[in-house]
């Protein structure tokens, strides 16, 4: 079992519920234990367009390889309606696999760690309030990250207005 930590991120439709939603599909993937799931944030596109993004991480344990729970995390986004039309389009559902144990891996589909997870405070917020010393393989210290992105607009949403 790895433990391995995805983000979600959405902007078109009800943004809030399908992160939610999105989170209880990854509970459900096979040889997979959902451990926890972060506040959920809202962050202006950083390289994209459109309304503004609600964002969480979710960590995992899972029994899949780094490959296979790509496959299923894509397939999650395509049931969610996920289209490609273009690089960074608006998205109904944006999940990534941020960090898959201690692997670093560099593929033509998939790289670990995320290549720009360190660039974003909407990643790194919501993966810092569940994993506080979390350690980014081969990088360091998540939160050593953090005062670079301190300028991106992000702030928590309350709880009460995400269902």
């Amino acid at each position: 079992m790895e433990l391995t930590y995805i983000a979600l991120g959405a902007n078109l439709g009800q943004a809030a519920d399908t992160v939610l939603a999105a989170a209880e599909r990854l509970a459900q993937l096979p040889q997979t234990r959902l451990l926890q799931v972060s506040s959920l944030y809202s962050s202006a596109p950083v390289d994209s367009s459109g309304d503004d993004y609600v964002n969480a991480v979710a960590a995992l344990h899972t029994g899949l390889s780094a490959q296979e729970l790509l496959s299923a995390i894509q397939a999650i986004e395509t049931d969610f309606g996920r289209e490609r039309p273009y690089r960074n389009a608006p998205r109904t559902l944006d999940l990534d696999i941020l960090l898959y144990g201690e692997l670093i891996l560099d593929s033509t589909h998939l790289q670990l760690p995320h290549p720009r997870m360190t660039e974003r405070a909407f990643v790194l917020l919501p993966l810092c309030e569940i994993a506080p010393d979390i350690q980014i393989p081969g990088r360091g210290l998540a939160t050593d990250y953090l005062p670079a992105v301190a300028q991106q607009t992000i702030f928590r949403l309350p709880a009460a207005s995400t269902r």
